[in-house]
Parts: structure tokens; sequence; C-alpha cells
């Protein structure tokens, strides 16, 4: 049961304040998952601390090659950020799509990536940005990369009774790349997606020259569909060639049936189609840049 809440001014502090909990304390931003969670007993915690008092925790900031994300920004400010629509339209698409306008003027970015969940809307779409998190613990700080702040399913490796995800990065967009997201929903009032994709490219000359086609949930985080990316790479873009990839993304996929996301061969029938969209979106993005 919680005891106390707090407001550290610095990260300094409150890596300090989850130190002297020994693991009693738990990290919480927007809390939409966090308080649940505390609420049906799966997390339990003494003390909470509250990051929303650290400057330049709520901040969306340009740097001259990358783009960063505090630990506090939400969802609502993604959608809203000129900046992000030009540089990742993906991101700001998956933040759209999260719950309610209630949920995401107070959830934060930085909080679905840290919960673990391989098909949460805003990982999704920022593993194809090459993105990065930068942790802070007792032992100093450090930035790890996207793909291995999963350690199974909905199992982060991030410890939120001792560390601090005070920010995740990725690269400005280039002249020729794109990205965008596409999820796959029962009905708006349904929290978690059936089944996203989200797509990188980079185009020149009406070709293929980069692409990351990441899908979700196949595994433990959103999953590289490794064959139709290596299919693509100096591909004519074209209808087939995008179909075929479609097809390729299909036959890596691992779906499991779910009560709620739906039957694993309904999710695979569908799989295509999502693929295409997804790429076709992030080509118009390149060309349009």
């Amino acid at each position: 049961m919680v005891q106390d809440y707090v407001f550290p001014g610095t990260v300094e502090q409150a890596v300090a304040m989850l130190a002297e909990s020994k693991g009693r304390a738990r990290v919480i931003a927007g809390g939409t998952d966090l308080v649940l969670d505390m609420r049906d007993g799966k997390i339990t915690a003494d003390k909470l601390v509250d990051l929303r008092a650290i400057d330049g925790m709520q901040r969306i900031v340009e740097h001259d090659d990358s783009i960063s994300i505090g630990a506090s920004v939400t969802h609502s400010q993604i959608v809203r950020s000129t900046l992000l629509r030009h540089h990742a339209p993906g991101l700001v698409d998956a933040c759209r799509k999260v719950g309610s306008l209630q949920i995401r003027n107070v959830a934060t970015v930085v909080g679905n990536v840290v919960n673990g969940n391989p098909a949460a809307d805003a990982a999704v779409a920022l593993a194809c940005l090459d993105a990065t998190a930068t942790v802070v613990d007792e032992q100093g700080t450090r930035t790890i990369p996207f793909n291995e702040l999963y350690a199974g399913i909905c199992i982060s490796c991030i410890n939120s009774s001792c560390q601090i995800v005070t920010q995740i990065s990725f690269p400005k967009k280039k002249a020729g790349e794109g990205s965008s997201y596409i999820r796959m929903e029962q009905r708006k009032a349904l929290s978690l997606p059936m089944l996203n994709v989200s797509s990188k490219v980079r185009v020149i000359n009406s070709q293929f020259q980069d692409v990351q086609l990441l899908m979700a949930p196949v595994g433990a985080g959103p999953q590289h569909a490794v064959t139709a990316e290596d299919f693509l790479m100096g591909k004519d873009i074209t209808d087939e060639n995008i179909r075929q990839a479609g097809v390729l993304a299909r036959e890596q996929a691992t779906f499991r049936s779910s009560a709620v996301r739906g039957s694993k061969e309904y999710r695979i029938g569908v799989l295509p189609v999502c693929v295409e969209r997804a790429l076709r979106a992030a080509i118009a993005d390149a060309q349009e840049g």
C-alpha cells in the first residue's frame, strides 16, 4: 500500500529516492497502467516517485540530427507536435490510436514502452525508427537500443523500482525517408490492437534502398519481418513487390489465438493487407518529404 508520493526536482533525486526504498518504490509518470496494476495486486509499492516536476521531462526536443521525447511527454503532446508530424508521422498515428482522449492526455509514451506490452501502439511505431532509450540508475547513465528493452512477453528489461528511462530518442527524418503505422482493431473501445504494423522506408529513384517492417504481437516486443525486408531491398516500388512483401511477412508471423485479440487464423489472414498499407503509407510519406 502506498504510504508516500514524492515529486523529485532532478533525476539524481529520483534515483536516490528509489534506491533508499530498496525495491519498494515505483516510478510514475502518467500512471494509466501502473495504477490499474496496483489496484489488481499485480504490483505493490510503498512509495511512488513522480517524474513530472523534473525539468525537461515534459518536452519534445529537436537536436541537430535527432529528436528526444521526455519521460513525461503524453500521447496528446505527440499528436499535436508539428515537428513529429514531419519526422515521425507513424508515431503520431500510433499515439492517436491509444485509448480515449482522456487517457491520451495523461498516458506517457515512455510508459507505453516501459510497460513491455509487445503490441503497445507507440512502442511498435518507435521500433522502426532506430530509437534508443536513455536509462539512469545508481550505476550511471547508459543508452539501450530499442530491441533490447524486452525481456519476454509483457516483461520489460527496465526495473522501475530502481531505474528511470529519462527519454527516448531517434534520428531525424532524412531525404527520401518515410514512416507509417497501421493498427487492426475489433472496435473503437478496445484498448489493445488485434495486430499492428510499423514501417520505415528509404526511397531513391523509385526503389527501396532501406526497409524496416515490424509487426506485433508475434513475440517479446515488435518483431522485424526479416524475409520481407530483405526481399524489398533494391527492388522497384511496384504493386507486385509490395504484395509479395505482405505474403513473406505472413509466412514469418507466429500469432496465437486470443479471446481479446482474435483468432490466429484471422490475424494471419489480414496481416498481408496491413503490411501493404503500412508500406504504401511509408512510401507516400517518403515521396511527399
